[in-house]
């Protein structure tokens, strides 16, 4: 029985703490951000605005998991999350990550709250595709 990239993801994350090579753990967390992404337009395509809004966000944190680890760098709380983003926008000297960040963060509250309109979550979805892709180029193996 072949196992999900979800399934493989969440058995390799429960042993990080046993000493995973950094660049299999920055690997795990870029193929699921790209699960998510895709996940995320196909829910768009089906008009649900609330959960590829969740994708969304999870898609862009997983890639920045993605370059953190692959650099040897451990983030977990949505602060050390932004702070990461914010050094690598100086260390590019590219302010933009932090805003197509923010624009991820946003569609986070969305999933609560469900405010966005249909256009503003299709709109903001393309800036976090941009987010992602600019962050892929970053992850080091």
């Amino acid at each position: 029985m072949e196992m999900s990239i979800e399934g493989l993801a969440l058995d390799a994350f429960k042993g990080m703490n046993e000493g995973m090579d950094p660049a299999e753990r920055a690997e795990l967390y870029l193929r699921l951000s790209e699960k998510y992404l895709r996940d995320a337009e196909e829910l768009l395509a089906k008009g649900d605005l609330v959960q590829a809004s969740e994708k969304l966000w999870g898609s862009a944190v997983l890639m920045v998991k993605a370059v953190a680890a692959s650099r040897g760098v451990s983030v977990s709380s949505h602060g050390e999350l932004f702070s990461y983003v914010r050094r690598l926008g100086e260390e590019l000297g590219d302010p933009e990550l932090r805003r197509l960040f923010s624009v991820a963060s946003t569609l986070h509250q969305n999933f609560y709250e469900n405010w966005l309109s249909g256009d503003v979550v299709r709109e903001y979805a393309e800036d976090v595709k941009q987010l992602v892709g600019e962050l892929k180029k970053l992850v080091r193996f």
